[in-house]
């Protein structure tokens, strides 16, 4: 390199010492920041928390991005992979003069950085990994394995932007991560960004080697290239020789990039690029003590998190820790007021440049809202109600079609699902839309193309962490996949509400599009398969969430659908989960009728009770719409057998609604409440999931032990749709029952019914296994006056 460039790699080094040394300083300091005196205890904090081994590695590829983006003008966003980088980020964030920026009381001088020190991991504070409220991040740090996958989601559909995503070599032993090197696949380099993923060797994880840490550069170069990658190595400990191995490599990596880029944009994409990867090798806890009490520290487990616990009471602690903090020389990165030298600020591009403050990691402020069609025109007719049969997520497809037409000049809607388009009823899109594949595509294949918007990968971690990214950084899009697998995803949902949660107190984030996961395939009707198929658990995980974010949807019928799907793309920071299956179901609601009710979230059915006038003496309440045809036709059943038993029926489409308000914002109070359940009287809930769910709900309203909540209770097998709802006891004969037993105004009149409805069952019991399908009475049932 020339004297020019060596005077640059000089200047980064000591720009990398100012991160290192502000890292240190989050960890240990809440006071003397600058070591204007000696180190004395009272300046160390009374916890010591945050991860030292990961950040100086972390704070050295962010400091070589800055230099690629200020040479090349590169629009980059960055992701922290490593669980615990935090103080590394956020080191750089404030170097970089975002973090003040946003937080004006955290300035740029000496009073700043104590500030900046004194908050990290403290009460009231910030967290130890990147989280929300850094500037710059889309990817919470605290559960490893996304980082790649929310890369990619990043990516799609922003042909300019680089996603820069550092892998740690923990990290790369999840399952999540593992299966997201393979989202090149479905990367298309004429219409995406790109990606450049960065895995970060240092060895261990908090006490184990790690995997690929051990692994020859041979085989994670075989396992890499496996995946399609070109590989790139740099490994070493000196500073300036590394400084000066990744400046090269990372040009190299960008050039490869651009130049795949530009051949796919004039040329067309001729055969699935290569694309790089950087492997870097550094050790742990780079920079940091060598040794502390006689054992090695820097490049071992020891490094993971704070490498000298014993500052404040031990002085030859101290002594270490100062001596490590002035190794960096702070009086020749900052002034005498607190601020970073204008030599070294200069190294940082400007403005949206900087990755701080790049929109595409505030995706709130590049959103554009969908050009949505109206819902109601695809509307099925209902002339009277449980009398025709649809698909219900067949209309909800034909709607989806539209507004990815609608949307193709803003090209910001995707729709992610496992290999399930066709078997969810949703295949209308395919009319204007193909599958998105980046490998070799054969004349038989079937809507197939390296530009589609359909994401279909048998992942459901790449579906909704693809989807996740998506949305983020300004788009909007929905996951739909069988019900029972959607679990695997279950600590996704979690993650990302968490990350609504607090985004929603932050004025600087702005809001994004809602994370809307439709849930199909139920439990109740998986004909052809088995017990494993069966499990509506993500209702449960969805319910634990806080009522500012969380919401969930069981519509009873297409129209219903329709309404909840339009409400949900509308929507922002929500995690919206809508559960409907896919199979021919009973239609309840004209689109009139649909609206209406979706936006009460729950209603009173006169048409299937009979108590219109009176006081019922059972309500019948149902949510789902297998439990829905249920209780409709317990209802028929008992007006027909004993017309004296008042019945009123109520369906919940909103289950938040059930929440006090102070609980959920959709939650009716007590005085709507009981005008629809009454205040005493018995009643009987078929719930589409665990009945646990309901009691949590319905806790402390009025009289709530009268509640007898029935659902799935662990009970399936391949079946047929009606032998399931008996396994768990909740079908109409099993409801029926249940009111009878509860109303004790005609239960002189009951024991005979009761009896004929247990005859039922036991009919049902024989003939399902003789003729290995339902009783024509039940599988053709139909309300009739």
């Amino acid at each position: 390199m020339s004297a020019l460039e060596q005077t640059r790699l000089k200047l980064i080094d000591r720009y990398w010492n100012a991160a290192n040394y502000l890292t240190v300083g989050q960890i240990y300091l809440q006071a003397n920041p600058l070591l204007r005196e000696p180190l004395r205890p009272e300046h160390i904090k009374p916890r010591l928390l945050g991860h030292w081994g990961t950040s100086p590695g972390l704070s050295f590829i962010y400091v070589h991005l800055n230099r690629l983006i200020q040479d090349n003008n590169v629009n980059m966003i960055y992701l922290a992979g490593p669980g615990h980088g935090g103080p590394a980020v956020l080191a750089n964030v404030y170097l970089e003069g975002t973090y003040s920026e946003i937080y004006p009381e955290v300035t740029q001088n000496e009073e700043g950085l104590q500030r900046l020190f004194r908050q990290f991991s403290t009460p009231g504070g910030v967290p130890s990994h990147v989280s929300v409220p850094t500037p710059g991040s889309i990817h919470e740090g605290g559960e490893l394995g996304y980082v790649l996958v929310h890369a990619f989601g990043a990516a799609f559909d922003n042909p300019n932007l680089l996603v820069a995503a550092v892998v740690g070599d923990g990290e790369a032993e999840t399952g999540p991560l593992e299966g997201s090197w393979k989202s090149i696949k479905y990367l298309d380099p004429q219409r995406d960004g790109a990606v450049l993923p960065i895995l970060h060797l240092n060895g261990y994880k908090i006490s184990s080697p790690t995997a690929l840490g051990r692994a020859s550069d041979e085989s994670i170069k075989q396992l890499l290239a496996g995946h399609g990658y070109e590989v790139y190595f740099v490994e070493g400990q000196a500073p300036m020789e590394m400084h000066q191995r990744f400046a090269e490599t990372l040009d190299t990596c960008y050039a490869k990039i651009r130049a795949i880029q530009d051949e796919a944009r004039t040329r067309g994409m001729k055969q699935m690029p290569r694309w790089p990867v950087i492997i870097l090798r550094s050790p742990k806890g780079w920079t940091g003590p060598k040794e502390v009490d006689g054992v090695p520290i820097e490049g071992t487990f020891r490094a993971h998190q704070v490498p000298v616990s014993e500052v404040k009471t031990n002085p030859e602690h101290l002594h270490i820790l100062e001596q490590w903090m002035r190794s960096y020389k702070p009086e020749e990165l900052f002034d005498e007021h607190g601020q970073l030298l204008s030599e070294l600020a200069a190294l940082a591009p400007k403005g949206e440049k900087r990755m701080g403050a790049n929109p595409h990691a505030n995706g709130g402020k590049l959103l554009v809202d969908l050009n949505l069609p109206r819902f109601n025109e695809y509307a099925v007719k209902v002339k009277r109600p449980a009398t025709e049969r649809y698909e219900n997520t067949r209309q909800l497809g034909k709607f989806m079609r539209d507004i990815f037409k609608q949307n193709d000049a803003q090209k910001n809607f995707r729709y992610f699902c496992p290999d399930e388009t066709n078997s969810n009823r949703l295949g209308d899109v395919f009319d204007v839309e193909n599958r998105t594949f980046e490998e070799k595509i054969i004349q038989i294949d079937d809507h197939l193309a390296n530009d589609g918007r359909v994401m279909e990968v048998l992942s459901e971690h790449l579906c909704q962490g693809w989807l996740e990214g998506y949305l983020l950084t300004g788009r909007h899009g929905l996951f739909a996949t069988y019900e029972a697998f959607a679990m695997i995803t279950s600590s996704m949902l979690i993650q990302h509400s968490k990350w609504l949660e607090e985004g929603v107190k932050l004025a600087w984030r702005k809001p994004v599009a809602s994370l809307n996961i439709l849930l199909t395939s139920t439990c109740w009707r998986n004909d052809h398969n088995g017990f494993s198929h069966q499990g509506p658990g993500l209702i449960d995980t969805a319910l634990s969430r806080r009522g500012t974010v969380a919401r969930i949807y069981l519509p009873p019928d297409a129209n219903c659908l329709l309404s909840v799907a339009d409400h949900c793309f509308r929507s922002r920071d929500y995690v919206n989960l809508i559960v409907i299956d896919k199979q021919p179901h009973l239609q309840y609601l004209s689109m009139e009728e649909a609206i209406e009710h979706c936006t009460r979230g729950l209603s009173i059915w006169q048409w299937a009770g009979n108590a219109d006038k009176v006081e019922p003496d059972v309500v019948l309440a149902c949510a789902g719409d297998v439990m829905t045809l249920e209780t409709i036709a317990a209802a028929w059943w008992l007006r027909h057998h004993i017309p004296e038993l008042k019945v009123r029926v109520i369906n919940i489409v909103d289950l938040m609604t059930l929440y006090p308000p102070d609980v959920h914002p959709h939650g009716i109070d007590n005085a709507l409440f009981v005008s629809h359940f009454t205040e005493n009287k018995p009643v009987v809930f078929a719930f589409h999931g665990y009945q646990r769910a309901i009691h949590q709900l319905i806790h402390g309203r009025p009289n709530a032990e009268r509640f007898h909540v029935r659902g799935f209770n662990e009970m399936g097998t391949t079946t047929t749709p009606f032998d399931m709802v008996v396994l768990n006891e909740v079908s109409r004969y099993h409801l029926a029952i249940l009111a009878m037993q509860r109303a004790e105004r005609v239960r002189e009149l009951t024991p005979p019914l009761i009896q004929e409805c247990n005859d039922m069952l036991a009919r049902h019991h024989s003939y399902v296994r003789a003729n290995l399908e339902d009783m024509p009475e039940v599988r053709d049932w139909t309300w009739t006056d």
